[in-house]
């Protein structure tokens, strides 16, 4: 009984210190979101992620910079495009 509390204690933890985990509430589409926002964000924080995608993607760093921000508000498309095959 124990080790139920615990895993209880550490799961809630977790999860208030990783926000974009979510909870039994949270949709496909929410957690897709956050996942999307979460790699836009680290691709423009880290300058070395930057630069490696800019080569790849043989695009200067400020423009990518700047889709990359711009795709941060909206990376996965509207809610109302969402199909319902859950």
């Amino acid at each position: 009984m124990a080790d139920k509390v615990r895993e209880q204690q550490v799961y809630n933890q977790l999860k208030s210190r990783h926000i974009g985990l979510g909870d039994e509430t949270t949709t496909k589409h929410e957690w897709m979101t956050n996942v999307h926002r979460d790699s836009y964000a680290s691709a423009v924080g880290h300058p070395s992620m930057l630069t490696y995608l800019s080569i790849a993607h043989d695009t200067p760093k400020a423009v990518l910079r700047t889709q990359l921000i711009e795709k941060m508000a909206n990376p996965c498309g509207s809610k109302s495009n969402e199909t319902h095959n859950e």
